[in-house]
């Protein structure tokens, strides 16, 4: 028998072939024929195959009633016979119009029919939910990933670890707004570490579950309603006894059986569930009850202290043992046995929220595995570049060129690349001398009673001990050296191949000088003519004898 625990996992067991993986659960509906509803109504399918020419219903042909006359339930005529007026329609009159079409986007909804209001969106639960791998699990598949070599797909692993409860647990923890206040607090019961949202549900809860541990009830006799009732009021979903409707006891005790067990359901819709008893049993039941009254003796107390109501002991447990009982935490992880002890709805609702999103891409899980996984030293890489995969080493391509190694190793190399789809059987086939060595048979039985398991295990433990050849031990030498220096890869489906060889990329060109386009010629000329005459000086100025002035003209 094996000693594995459930929280073990076998990778091997997981990522073998679909023919040889374990087999489906058995059809419970194998045995249904198809035919048992109408074997239980008594009476035979109908077989419209078995309808007469004619068409109609029932076992015999139709009859042909003939037209019927005009105005006896039977529109207008219509077709090519009708008579249409000017300006009518052909078709005959239409149906008033009713103020609305009731399909959707054709309008309003069809007078006397009430649109149904749709159920209102859960809230939005301010927690930060997290779904984290157990470590064990996670020491146990690194085990075996190191041990086989083999490279798995990740987001597999994590899509594995999803499947069971026992293999994964939620991290719960607060959020903070802006102001630093808490967006939604949390509670912890510590009588048995249950969580909630508030301090009331918290208190209610333990109230509810530990009552005895706290209080005692005590009957004390009273004076006995007075009069006669024929008749009591009773909740038809609890069966609580109310008492009579005229009885000034009976909106409280209405009340406050609505708010103590169905807070949730509208208060008019538990209200239309009560119903009037008039069995006799049960209305002395109901005066016997009131015969009496409750009081509450407090326990684990220093002084000894009786209440008379329940609204008392809330007022005393909140104020004596409720701070240390129910106390605010800012994280959580609950396992697979604090999972079950959630009785609040919406975290609930909101925990399985997160598992179903997970499920459908396990991104979360598969972050934080990989986490983990880098802890224990192992690698990753794409293939493909779009897969994942978590192995011993990445790939790194071998240069048999320029490497020097032992001619078993060149031989591996070679086999793979000359045959896509190797697998480790074939590789031994190929390269070994006489290949696998063959399970030696079982011995006889020495009894009569022996079973065919208990002869198999001693097989399969002298196989276990059988020395290897030495050529099948170079073999597995230099195939371990090749997987675990990442020049061979060996997959979960048992395909090996080789590390591809890098693809350098050439470096990017470089941008070509921008050569200006020629001017014209004659403004080439034209830009020298200017650039080589100097700037001249502004004429001279003389004056004349009429005291003009006037150029002066060159010496």
């Amino acid at each position: 028998m094996s000693n594995t625990p459930e929280n073990d996992l076998n990778l091997d067991l997981h990522f073998l072939p679909a023919w040889a993986q374990q087999s489906p659960d058995i059809n419970r509906y194998a045995h249904f024929t198809g035919n048992e509803g109408s074997a239980e109504r008594g009476r035979p399918r109908r077989d419209w195959g078995s309808r007469p020419p004619g068409g109609g219903g029932g076992n015999g042909p139709r009859r042909d009633r003939g037209p019927r006359p005009q105005g006896q339930g039977q529109g207008p005529a219509r077709g090519p016979a009708a008579v249409a007026g000017p300006g009518s329609d052909p078709r005959g009159p239409r149906r008033p119009d009713r103020g609305g079409d009731f399909r959707p986007g054709r309008g309003g909804p069809r007078p006397g029919f009430a649109r149904r209001d749709e159920a209102p969106p859960a809230p939005v639960l301010e927690l930060n939910l997290a779904i984290l791998p157990d470590e064990l699990g996670v020491d146990s598949l690194a085990r075996q990933i190191k041990m086989s070599g083999r490279a798995y797909p990740l987001f597999e692993i994590a899509s594995m670890i999803l499947k069971r409860s026992d293999r994964h647990s939620v991290a719960i923890s607060t959020k903070k707004k802006s102001d630093g206040a808490l967006a939604q607090p949390l509670f912890s019961c510590a009588l048995d570490d249950s969580l909630w949202l508030s301090d009331a549900e918290a208190i209610k809860h333990a109230l509810d579950n530990h009552f005895a541990t706290f209080y005692q009830t005590n009957k004390v006799p009273v004076e006995p309603p007075k009069g006669v009732y024929t008749f009591v009021a009773q909740c038809g979903i609890s069966g609580v006894i109310l008492g009579p409707p005229n009885h000034h006891d009976y909106q409280n005790q209405l009340r406050r059986l609505h708010t103590e067990r169905f807070a949730r359901m509208p208060f008019d819709a538990f209200k239309a569930r009560v119903k009037i008893v008039r069995d006799e049993a049960v209305v002395k039941k109901w005066v016997e009850d009131q015969s009496f009254r409750a009081e509450y003796t407090c326990l684990n107390v220093a002084e000894p202290l009786t209440l008379a109501t329940r609204e008392d002991v809330e007022r005393h447990f909140r104020e004596v043992h409720a701070p240390s009982i129910i106390r605010p935490i800012d994280s959580i992880t609950l396992t697979q046995d604090a999972m079950k002890k959630l009785r609040n709805p919406t975290l609930l609702r909101a925990i399985r929220g997160a598992l179903d999103a997970q499920r459908r891409f396990p991104l979360q899980v598969a972050t934080h595995l990989s986490q983990q996984f880098a802890t224990r030293s192992l690698q990753f890489f794409k293939v493909n570049k779009t897969v994942t995969h978590v192995s011993v080493a990445r790939p790194h391509y071998l240069d048999l060129e320029t490497n020097v190694v032992t001619p078993g190793v060149k031989k591996i190399v070679d086999y793979i690349n000359a045959n896509p789809g190797c697998t480790r059987r074939k590789l031994i086939d190929a390269m070994v001398p006489g290949g696998m060595p063959a399970t030696p048979p079982p011995p006889p039985a020495a009894a009569a009673g022996a079973t065919p398991a208990a002869d198999a295990a001693p097989a399969a433990a002298a196989a276990e001990k059988a020395p290897l050849s030495p050529e099948l031990q170079a073999f597995a030498s230099d195939l371990h050296w090749l997987i675990h220096q990442g020049h061979v890869i060996e997959f979960a489906t048992g395909v090996m191949e080789t590390a591809k060889k890098p693809v350098i990329k050439p470096p990017p060109a470089k941008p070509a000088p921008v050569v200006a386009a020629p001017a014209p010629a004659a403004a080439v000329v034209e830009a020298s003519v200017s650039a080589t005459q100097a700037p001249s000086d502004p004429p001279a100025v003389a004056s004349s004898p009429e005291g003009e002035t006037s150029p002066a003209s060159p010496s």
